[in-house]
């Protein structure tokens, strides 16, 4: 995966990020039910700290290719801070606002120069099916203010946002390509912000 990575960065010119985590909720059923192997957490963290330290030895000086990463549990945020270039922070369903952004809070206390992104599975009524649960209730995450939403409308889209930016410091937003023609009008207003 390294090598794969150092090559798309070197083809792309240093725009490939590289994205890496341990797997979200629930990757031990999904691999069970893939026939793969289930290795524990330990081993996982493992896995990313190596992956990670051969692409930086494959990057050499002259290059840097950025790593997202995809945390939750503390050993995982720990990793983050030794490793990555941006992070996000892996909401499930019953996540809360104040979860969300403590998590973030507590992370930028710790490292401020990475970047904070936020997946946003939701837009409007829409649920991108690789970022979610099957099961996931829209009504139910826009009635808690999950940030696991954000609205149809362009301006409302962009007005929260921005709210989330500045109440929390999220200044990198993924969403499911599903979402990209309702959100085109956001990214044009947001240009240059």
């Amino acid at each position: 995966m390294a090598w794969e990575a150092h090559s798309l960065s070197v083809l792309t010119e240093g725009r490939f990020e590289m994205g890496i985590g341990t797997g979200r909720p629930g990757i031990e059923d999904e691999l069970r039910e893939l026939g793969l192997p289930v290795v524990t957490p330990t081993e996982r963290l493992s896995q990313v700290r190596e992956a990670v330290t051969v692409l930086r030895d494959l990057d050499g000086t002259d290059l840097h290719t950025p790593v997202v990463m995809a945390v939750r549990g503390p050993k995982a945020r720990a990793l983050a801070v030794d490793l990555a270039d941006t992070v996000t922070f892996a909401a499930v369903p019953g996540d809360s606002r104040a979860e969300i952004m403590r998590m973030a809070a507590d992370f930028r206390a710790i490292r401020d120069d990475v970047e904070i992104a936020l997946h946003v599975p939701v837009v409007g009524n829409v649920v991108s099916p690789f970022m979610a649960p099957p099961d996931t209730d829209t009504a139910a995450l826009r009635a808690a203010d999950s940030l696991m939403v954000l609205p149809s409308d362009p301006a409302a889209a962009t007005e929260e946002i921005l709210r989330r930016r500045e109440e929390s410091g999220f200044t990198y937003f993924v969403v499911g390509a599903n979402a990209a023609d309702a959100l085109a009008p956001v990214v044009a207003e947001l240009n240059g912000h």
